[in-house]
């Protein structure tokens, strides 16, 4: 990026208005909807409809309010004229209530905290009767019992708007929605998602576009009618975030390709942006902007818009194996969220000073992040950030779970993508039997079909190292999807223990396998472990070897990724992979396995590798016991020393009885 500030600026100011031109030939007659083409979401057409008017609202609520309302493109007019006909219960283009279409929540949200950043361009400006429209569509969110997670902000951010004009609102929604989120706080700026089986396993990019973002935005909103000491609990959280949330971003402007509704792409920005609006950020002014210009470079150069100057359902390309059930045409322009930073007016110092080096560029790191279970590295050589996951599952620990590739996997990147073959979106059979493959450890069953692993126990994360136990099983139906999949018949296995060091490029990956006492596979099981998926060429040749046991492959962008055996696993394969990775057409995954039946209470260990280069060093490796619990020492080329704990199971994991058995 060798734009100036104030060139920067100019250049996120004409993507917006581009993004905003783009969608008004898809809009009908008064713009009340915009019916983008394309496969609709679970929730139909009309909602569709809504959710194209509202999400691009907000992108242009941004471009107004820091353009303190200069509008050569009409945007004020042309929303207002939306927000009229959406309203008017008579008028053939109104939009669904919310007792006719739950999705109409969400995007009262956005439509609220919209007219609230153009009140003087928009809401001033609009007839009495217009205004009581929009107030009565609005007002049914009062007392509505939303669903627990993210949810609730879009019943607290209504009703503050809606306090703040005269509306309906209720005292009761907004405690409860102030009181629910100090619940879902794990600590040191992480929010999960809402709980689940009453735990905080929830942990994604809601964190920031959703958790930190809106409770700031609802203090903004009212003001001197806040809750005293609120604004400032808030602010404190925000900023604990951002000091890891920076590390959580490629030298190549990307993300961490993890989590649900990855198609919202830019929204990734909306903490780091909403940080410098309300001063709640660790981030010097030209940091931030680095990160969100760096990002914007990103998806635009990566073709996230098609030709005609839309946002597509994936993330580099169209690829439906990152969405879900609730995504539609119109889901990406959550992206709108990236642009909050268009709010900031010319003079904010985040447009007026250099851009710096990202976190990545300037050094590299190892830190472990507690609340999500996750060990990370940055390694300024090639700009990657690793994530080694032995926490958040988006899972129910009461019972076994299809697993999701965006939160079952051992670990991300901001340069790779996890395998996600077919369509979860999809009826029975949308997604392959095989199972889990990339940066999986898993237990291959007489038919070939790989083990699942939600739900996850934690059981350490301390330096560099962490340590998480699993119960194999393989269900009748593989359609995944975050909030645990379809409730299917399911066969049994044994524990699985996994344990692992991360420092710069490699992962020591130590793997244990125990008997249990309902175990339902059938004796000769497997292990595999597999490495990082890579988008490739097809036309390039992997490469494996037996001394020692490798499996190499190289991807786009130089990329290599690399499984060594150091311990049981004697055979080595790359698997090819069609459509089923949202970076490329084509991609491949470097495995390992064992020859012969796993056996129980065994030291199973791998270096998994995701670099620039192949490793200039790699750690040594020896193994041990301490009673009934294996020990592996990792020594690294520079002298530290790592020790992984594999204890054997205790007994005192669920066994599931009340659940369905194939």
């Amino acid at each position: 990026m060798s734009r100036t500030p104030s060139e920067d600026r100019a250049h996120w100011e004409r993507t917006a208005d581009r993004m905003l031109l783009a969608v008004r030939p898809y809009a009908t007659g008064r713009h009340a909807l915009i019916n983008l083409p394309g496969v609709p979401s679970h929730s139909g057409p009309w909602s569709d409809g809504l959710e194209g008017f509202a999400r691009t609202f907000l992108m242009a609520a941004f471009r107004l309010a820091g353009a303190d309302g200069k509008d050569p493109h009409d945007l004020a007019g042309w929303y207002a004229s939306g927000l009229a006909a959406g309203t008017d219960p008579a008028n053939p283009e109104r939009w669904p209530t919310f007792a006719e279409c739950n999705q109409a929540k969400v995007e009262a949200a956005s439509v609220a905290l919209a007219l609230h950043e153009t009140r003087p361009w928009i809401w001033d400006r609009l007839d009495d009767q217009v205004r009581q429209q929009v107030l009565d569509w609005l007002a049914p969110m009062v007392g509505d019992p939303m669903p627990g997670n993210n949810w609730i902000w879009f019943q607290g951010v209504t009703e503050a708007f809606a306090r703040t004009v005269n509306g309906s609102w209720r005292q009761q929604d907004l405690d409860r929605t102030i009181a629910l989120t100090d619940g879902w706080y794990a600590g040191e700026g992480w929010y999960s998602d809402g709980l689940t089986g009453g735990e905080h396993r929830n942990f994604d990019h809601y964190n920031g576009w959703a958790m930190h973002l809106y409770p700031l935005w609802f203090c903004r909103i009212l003001g001197d009618a806040a809750p005293p000491g609120l604004l400032d609990r808030y602010r404190a959280r925000l900023h604990r975030f951002l000091e890891d949330q920076r590390l959580l971003i490629g030298a190549n402007g990307s993300p961490l390709i993890q989590g649900r509704s990855l198609t919202y792409r830019h929204a990734a920005l909306a903490p780091l942006w909403t940080g410098a609006l309300f001063d709640a950020t660790p981030l010097a002014p030209g940091e931030t902007r680095a990160i969100a210009s760096r990002m914007l470079d990103h998806f635009t150069d990566h073709g996230a818009t098609d030709e005609h100057g839309l946002l597509t359902l994936g993330w580099h390309r169209p690829h439906r194996g990152v969405l879900q059930v609730y995504s539609g045409p119109a889901s990406p322009y959550w992206a709108s969220k990236g642009f909050i930073g268009l709010a900031l007016p010319p003079d904010h110092p985040v447009w007026t000073q250099q851009a710096t080096e990202l976190a990545v560029e300037q050094s590299d790191f190892t830190r472990t992040l507690k609340a999500p279970g996750w060990l990370v590295s940055g390694t300024a050589s090639d700009g990657v950030v690793r994530v080694v996951n032995h926490g958040g599952d988006h899972a129910d620990p009461a019972r076994p779970h299809t697993d999701d590739p965006c939160y079952a996997r051992f670990a991300y990147s901001t340069h790779t993508a996890p395998e996600t073959p077919g369509d979860p979106t999809a009826g029975p059979g949308g997604c392959p039997e095989t199972g889990p493959l990339d940066n999986a450890v898993v237990l291959i069953d007489a038919a070939g079909r790989a083990s699942h692993r939600r739900p996850v126990t934690r059981i350490s994360a301390d330096g560099a190292t962490a340590v998480s136990r699993s119960r194999a099983h393989w269900p009748a139906d593989a359609r995944w999807d975050p909030f645990g999949g379809p409730d299917t018949p399911y066969t049994l296995g044994p524990w699985i223990t996994v344990g692992s060091a991360l420092r710069g490029s490699v992962e020591v990956r130590a793997v244990r396998v125990d008997p249990a006492s309902d175990d339902g596979a059938e004796p000769g099981t497997t292990l595999r472990m597999g490495g990082w998926a890579l988008a490739v060429d097809p036309a390039q040749e992997p490469a494996t070897g037996s001394d020692p046991v490798t499996a190499r492959i190289g991807g786009a962008g130089g990329l290599v990724s690399l499984v060594i055996g150091v311990q049981g696993l004697a055979g080595a394969d790359v698997v090819r992979s069609e459509d089923s990775n949202a970076l490329g057409a084509a991609s491949a995954t470097p495995v390992l396995h064992t020859t012969g039946p796993v056996t129980h209470g065994t030291a199973y260990i791998a270096l998994v590798h995701l670099g620039g280069t192949d490793p200039a060093a790699l750690p040594h490796i020896t193994t041990g016991n301490d009673g009934a619990t294996l020990v592996a020492e990792a020594v690294w080329p520079d002298g530290t020393r790592d020790t992984i704990r594999l204890p054997a199971p205790d007994g005192a994991h669920p066994l599931w009885k009340d659940h369905h058995r194939a």
